[in-house]
């Protein structure tokens, strides 16, 4: 059996859980998320507790089971609590601004890059240095974190790039020279 797909998922007061032809729809004070349930996997609802079950124990079932348990439980995570991503930005004239919901980067190229946020996501820059990506789908921030990531990773040399909060940049040597 899986270890995840296992695990019941308490139920906030907050959020309601609706179920519609094979879709779950969680609702919270945050907003509102739905996912399409495959069809080997069976839920049930006991008051505020939500246990999957799965119908075969064939491998894709298996792998299925796990990520629907946690698909869900992260949908009521985002409707309750939300989700977050910090980005930094390393670099001489390297620097994020925010134009009115859209982030203008400088990130030392030959023009400025415009990104546009998609719906359900939105982008903070409270320093020139500081990138916050927020929304309710963990999927949709994860993703939209790492395309502004993909606009200029680090280099490792001089780590100069974007890079999430907390990571580690491996460094190389830079030449020896001779003596």
């Amino acid at each position: 059996m899986s270890r995840i797909g296992r695990k019941p998922i308490q139920i906030p007061d907050k959020v309601k859980v609706e179920f519609d032809n094979g879709k779950i729809i969680v609702r919270g004070p945050k907003g509102e998320l739905s996912f399409g349930i495959p069809e080997n996997i069976t839920f049930k609802l006991d008051g505020n507790v939500l246990t999957f079950e799965r119908s075969s124990d064939d491998k894709k079932t298996r792998a299925l089971h796990g990520l629907t348990r946690a698909y869900v439980n992260n949908m009521i995570v985002g409707v309750t609590q939300g989700f977050e991503r910090t980005l930094l930005i390393n670099g001489i004239g390297y620097k994020a601004e925010m134009k009115e919901k859209n982030l203008l980067l400088s990130l030392g190229y030959s023009h400025p890059i415009l990104f546009i946020p998609p719906d359900g996501v939105t982008i903070e820059s409270p320093n020139p240095n500081t990138i916050i990506v927020k929304g309710i789908d963990r999927q949709a921030v994860g993703e939209v974190a790492a395309k502004i990531k993909k606009l200029r990773p680090v280099e490792p040399y001089k780590g100069k790039g974007i890079f999430y909060q907390g990571e580690y940049i491996r460094r190389k040597a830079g030449k020896a020279g001779t003596k």
